[in-house]
């Protein structure tokens, strides 16, 4: 087992079959008595277009709103399937008690974005799934877990998931 785990990242994509991953962090905050940040990261189109649309809604201030908004809905439906993941899949003694929880959702390269979100929140393990891509170099671990596993200066448990 882990010593003093405090604060669990959760990295999600949030598609089907994610599941199982998010079910091995509850029960890590279950079995710590800790706190789970979940977080999702919106990925970027790619340098290149990333500046073209930061200078359009550099000048159209209705976009950013829109874009804000967007990122706004992204991250009430996080807390909506947690919730329905919890009412439906967990255990009375599994639940989780209030406060153990919160959500985040940044915009960037994933495994990036995931390893300064767990700096930021100083997180105690990383908690996400990997999918199988049959393609040459990433047949054992997907791409972002990978790199997340390959850069992060704390511990990384990957949960292998349906696609």
């Amino acid at each position: 087992m882990l010593p003093g785990v405090k604060r669990i990242l959760y990295a999600s994509d949030l598609r089907e079959g994610s599941r199982p991953a998010f079910r091995a962090a509850v029960s890590l905050c279950g079995h710590y008595e800790s706190h789970i940040t979940y977080l999702h990261v919106i990925e970027s189109a790619g340098a290149q277009a990333e500046k073209i649309v930061k200078e359009m809604m550099a000048r159209d201030k209705s976009l950013q709103a829109m874009h804000d908004s967007c990122v706004q809905e992204v991250h009430e439906g996080i807390f909506k399937r947690v919730q329905a993941f919890c009412d439906t899949e967990l255990d009375e003694d599994e639940r989780l008690q209030a406060g153990q929880l919160d959500a985040k959702v940044t915009e960037g390269e994933p495994w990036r974005e995931i390893l300064k979100v767990a700096d930021e929140i100083r997180a105690s393990v990383i908690v996400m799934g990997t999918r199988h891509d049959h393609s040459l170099g990433k047949v054992l671990i997907g791409s972002t877990a990978g790199k997340v596993i390959e850069h992060s200066k704390r511990p990384v448990l990957v949960v292998p998931l349906t696609s």
